[in-house]
This record gives C-alpha cells, structure tokens and sequence, in this order.
C-alpha cells in the first residue's frame, strides 16, 4: 500500500524530505521509500509504513532494546555532514528565539492567559539565552528534531524506520536524544534513563563526536537541551489545541511540566523559573 504526502508549495517544501532522504538512501536508516514526487504540487507517494509507532509497542521488558536499537539509528544519522544539492538549515539563534515565542505566546498568553510583568518577561528571556548558550556550545550534527516514539515505526523485522525529517537542521549533539529520552509521550523510571543518557554518551565518545567534554559538561547539556525543548513544546501543544483543536495533546501536558520541573530543581539557577510556572 501507498501513502501521500501532502506538501502544499504555500504553506512548506517538500524539497528537504526529497534532499535528506536521497541522502540517507545508502545510510542503513530506513524511512518510507520514493515512487514519485511533483515538487510543484507538493505532492510525494510513498511506501505505507504500516501503524505500529514505537510508542505502541513499548514495555518495562523490551524498551532497552528498542532504545538501544534507536541510538544505533541515530548514529547513522549523524555520520552526516553534508546534503548534497540542499542548503540543510543551522539550529541558530533566531530559531531558537522563533521556538521561545511559541512558548511564550501559546502556552503563557493564550492558554494559561497570564499577564506578565516587565520584569518576569525579562528572567525569562534571561534564562532562554542561557539555554541558547548552552545548545550553541555543543558539537554540531545532523539533528532530525522529532525523534521520539511516534515517529519511529517498529518493521516486521524489528528494526526501526524514521518518520517526519524534513525539519532536520545541524545542530546540538544532545537534542535528538533528549527528543527520545525525555520524550513527552512516555516516561520511564529516572535510573534508566541515566543509565540511558550514559549509553548515548559514551557512543559519541567512540565516535570521536565529543573527544574532550567531560560527563557532568554532557549532562547539563542534555538537562538544558531538554528544558528548551520542553518549553518549547508546551508552546506547541497548547497550540495543537487552541487553533487545531486537537485537544488531545492538553493530556500530555502535565508530563512535560514534569520533566521542565526537574531539570530546574537540579540547577539552582533555574529555581526562578520553577517558581515561575
């Protein structure tokens, strides 16, 4: 069976799906393969993945493996760094900024209809740069932005396919981990996840990807990495509801409150913002 994409020219391009997977075709990274593709309408037939999302599958009993199997994915991806014949965007700062607006205008304004005083606008913005700092001075790679367990498609076989890269950008080394691990659709119990973020380390220390950064260094950045996220996606999932009315992602709010909490109860100087929401 078939599926479509559908790209309109107006609204985004298609032309970064088509670049990054003629890219990734010889990687070992499987993904929905090509039949066709008209760039002027926007439209893009593809191979049926079939319905069974990571997230769907998942137990206490086989979720090592799964994530294991992720992180020799992710891997591939990042032995990357170059697509031909596409200008692949870098994760900079307006990005960033763009992300901290979504937070801030469809989470705090419009869902939660806070009024903020100049003062609180400014710890937030304080902190955000911080964040920023933080995510700019990691190593740069291929970074997909959407990797978690309802883009990831478990196959017959076992192995895992991509879904969803066409906003992949070069950025910081922590992000699509963060994006797995932290993910804000399920949760796992913090010893495994430790243990998990160790594992992650480690295969970019082999892959020569973090030669001289020490664990605790790794560690804040993937924390910060994932409170920007967090933030982040409170924006979009608040959003999702108010203009889409896909109301459902509301119920995994509390969640990733959650995880925004605890990165800011292990860093004193994110008490503020803890406080703050």
């Amino acid at each position: 069976s078939y599926i479509v994409m559908d790209a309109p020219p107006s609204r985004e391009s298609c032309m970064s799906y088509l670049a990054i997977a003629k890219a990734l075709q010889f990687s070992g990274v499987r993904f929905p393969f090509i039949f066709s593709a008209d760039t002027q309408t926007g439209f893009v037939l593809l191979s049926d993945f079939g319905d069974r999302q990571l997230l769907q599958v998942l137990t206490p009993d086989n979720v090592n493996r799964y994530y294991n199997t992720a992180f020799r994915v992710l891997n591939r991806l990042q032995t990357h760094e170059y697509i031909p014949h596409y200008e692949l965007p870098f994760f900079n700062a307006d990005l960033y900024w763009k992300e901290f607006d979504i937070f801030f205008q469809w989470y705090l304004i419009k869902n939660k209809q806070w009024q903020l005083t100049a003062a609180q606008e400014k710890m937030l913005r304080d902190i955000y740069q911080r964040l920023i700092d933080s995510a700019l001075s990691q190593p740069s790679i291929f970074v997909h932005r959407d990797f978690h367990s309802r883009n990831l498609m478990v196959c017959d076989d076992g192995a895992l396919g991509v879904l969803d890269f066409q906003d992949a950008v070069w950025g910081p080394i922590t992000y699509d981990c963060v994006s797995l691990l932290r993910d804000c659709y399920v949760r796992w119990p913090e010893k495994k996840g430790e243990r998990w973020v160790h594992d992650y380390y480690r295969q970019c220390k082999r892959a020569g990807r973090i030669n001289r950064v020490n664990f605790a260094t790794f560690q804040q950045w993937f924390d910060w990495m994932g409170l920007q996220r967090h933030l982040k996606c409170l924006g979009i999932f608040s959003r999702l509801s108010l203009r889409d009315e896909k109301h459902q992602f509301l119920n995994d709010v509390p969640r990733v409150l959650q995880y925004v909490r605890e990165v800011c109860d292990s860093y004193s100087e994110l008490t503020v913002l803890k406080q703050f929401l």
